[in-house]
């Protein structure tokens, strides 16, 4: 519909010789006022072949015809008021129309100009909210430079308050006054969530402009994270096993497919520190592959993953895979977090360190490497733990494949476990969802178990688990009565002399300069002599409460296989229990009792004896 308005000069009984067309709408106005401030127009009147021109037509006026109709009652010398929602229109038509101090004195360019200086730049806020109007003025707003020139305001004034902020927390903190004053502290990062009405495209050039003077990378995680969950809200995208939907959820995919990769490219730098939490790593992560980025912002989010595995929980790194419609693929995307615990385990120790240019905190410089109770070895015990939970899950699913679950369970080295039973149960688990699978898919999985790491109620568990091979039955039964000895003599007093105190303390290093004495090379041999005293009479001691023991259990087997109606199976199971005793008489004590010198067997399937 065309909207019809007539502007009239002060004196009524002059009569409208000039009709302005913006849009749908017209104006019936006069030419002297408006070539008077209004250089365009003069232009076209002076241009125009027929000297009695009386319509023009200024359709692509920014700010349409509403703008225009504030610009014409300025040249009429009526009031112009100047708000935060009509600054940059008028900034704009300013510039179009050329309403310039060469037409005339305080013209509207003019006007604009000092309202900008006075009230806009100065203020984050009023800045973010002329910035957002902007959008709707492309391309002119770049043109002359009004965008580039609020970013920066803002990148300015946002560094000015960071420096004011910590400059206010030094004088509290140093403060000599005795009676503190209570006042409510104003969120450093308050600004950033007035960030979220930006485009994308505005808001990645502030945070980039932001970035380079200095602004601290805590403060713009926040403001990151703050977008991401506004941005991103919104959009639903149809899931991938729904098949594929229609030219809406095209764009909406297409949409949260720039909004992740746009953000993941503006992340501060990676750190072990944890400037961005693993929560929203893991929800960003999550949300890529649903969007399908590129492999690029996938692999860039995996990593940062990976830096900051020792800080994770279990639902941070249940990452759903992207099926594509199939319903006989994995639930979890195993291929993502074997990439992400790879990713911790090949980290340096000092790679922070050496990013951030300064040593080691001397708690750090006490321990080893990998010694027990060190910084690094703190975080792999952490990992192991979410690694057995995150099996023990994964393996209820019934597509998930032995190779993938395998292959994953042995990425751990093997001091990162101290106890086994976690890996156990979710081998176990897995063997009870996937009863169909290969023998030796099975004697694999079961490989990746250490015997001697699991716990006396996982060993008798094990013994009697009908769903993993012989081998390992045999294998628990030998260790458990390796630990039965020990314990019966006593051993665990040489444990502690040879592994430190149970309480979780270590001795001190000799270097350390701290709890050190000097010992004479006299005094070192004797001790050396007397505890090789000690330790032979305890091998003596053992041996004859070995045979004993051995007396006892011979005599069960015994009752047992007459009692029992699977004689067969429990008479071959008692002669390979009779070499196995035969095995414990030519080892001798204190042998390697590693993986390489477990006892195979030739592999048999066990069959249920209930």
């Amino acid at each position: 519909m065309t909207k019809h308005k007539a502007m009239r000069m002060p004196i009524s009984d002059v009569s409208s010789d000039l009709t302005v067309e913006v849009g749908t709408a017209s104006f019936a106005l006069h030419k002297f006022p408006l070539v008077s401030r209004i250089g365009r127009i003069r232009k076209l009147l002076i241009d125009a072949k027929d000297s009695k021109i009386s319509r023009i037509n200024l359709s692509s006026v920014p700010g349409g015809a509403q703008t225009f109709e504030i610009a014409a009652k300025f040249c009429y010398g009526m009031n112009l008021e100047i708000t935060q929602s009509n600054v940059a229109n008028l900034r704009c038509a300013a510039s179009f129309l050329e309403m310039t101090e060469e037409y005339a004195e305080k013209n509207l360019e003019a006007r604009t100009e000092a309202y900008l200086k006075e009230n806009v730049l100065p203020s984050i806020s009023n800045s973010i909210s002329v910035l957002h109007c902007c959008e709707s003025l492309l391309p002119i707003a770049e043109e002359i430079n009004l965008v580039n020139r609020i970013i920066s305001s803002i990148a300015n004034n946002a560094c000015k308050e960071q420096l004011t902020s910590g400059l206010s927390k030094l004088e509290r903190n140093f403060s000599t006054k005795t009676v503190p004053i209570v006042e409510p502290e104003t969120p450093s990062d308050w600004w950033g969530k007035s960030l979220t009405v930006l485009s994308l495209d505005f808001f990645q050039r502030v945070i980039s402009t932001v970035k380079t003077k200095g602004l601290k990378q805590e403060m713009i995680g926040r403001i990151l994270i703050n977008y991401a969950q506004n941005s991103l809200q919104g959009l639903v995208i149809r899931e991938p096993q729904l098949g594929k939907g229609g030219f809406f959820e095209m764009e909406q995919q297409k949409k949260q497919r720039t909004i992740i990769e746009t953000i993941v490219n503006l992340l501060p730098t990676m750190s072990r520190k944890g400037t961005i939490p693993i929560a929203f790593l893991s929800s960003l992560l999550k949300s890529a592959i649903t969007a399908s980025v590129s492999t690029a912002c996938r692999s860039d989010l995996e990593r940062r993953i990976g830096l900051q595995l020792d800080q994770a929980i279990l639902e941070d790194i249940l990452i759903p895979a992207n099926s594509n419609g199939n319903n006989h693929s994995s639930i979890y995307d195993m291929d993502s977090i074997q990439r992400i615990f790879s990713m911790f385990l090949n980290l340096d120790e000092d790679d922070d360190d050496h990013d951030n240019n300064r040593l080691r905190d001397e708690s750090d410089m006490i321990y080893d490497f990998d010694s027990p109770g060190s910084p690094k070895q703190r975080s792999i015990l952490k990992v192991s733990k979410l690694m057995d939970s995150y099996l023990t899950e994964v393996a209820l699913d019934s597509n998930l494949t032995p190779s993938k679950f395998t292959a994953l369970a042995e990425l751990l080295p093997d001091h990162a476990r101290v106890v086994g039973d976690g890996l156990y149960r979710a081998v176990d688990i897995f063997l009870k969802v996937h009863p169909n699978i290969k023998d030796s898919e099975r004697y694999r999985l079961c490989k990746t178990i250490d015997s001697q790491k699991l716990s006396q109620e996982a060993c008798s568990h094990a013994a009697q688990n009908e769903r993993l091979p012989v081998q390992m039955a045999v294998q628990v039964l030998y260790f458990e009565q390796i630990r039965l000895r020990n314990a019966m003599n006593g051993s665990s007093s040489h444990n502690q002399f040879f592994f430190g105190s149970t309480n979780g303390q270590f001795p001190q290093r000799s270097g350390s300069g701290a709890g050190s004495g000097c010992i004479s090379p006299k005094d070192n041999y004797a001790c050396v002599r007397r505890e090789n005293r000690e330790l032979k009479l305890e091998v003596a001691r053992m041996r004859m409460r070995l045979t004993d023991l051995e007396k006892d259990h011979v005599s069960m087997k015994q009752e047992l296989v007459k009692t029992h109606p699977a004689n067969r199976l429990f008479k071959s199971f008692t002669k390979k229990l009779s070499k196995l005793n035969a095995l414990f008489r030519l080892r001798p004590f204190g042998g390697k009792t590693n993986s390489e010198s477990r006892l195979m067997l030739p592999k048999r399937r066990r069959h249920s004896v209930s």
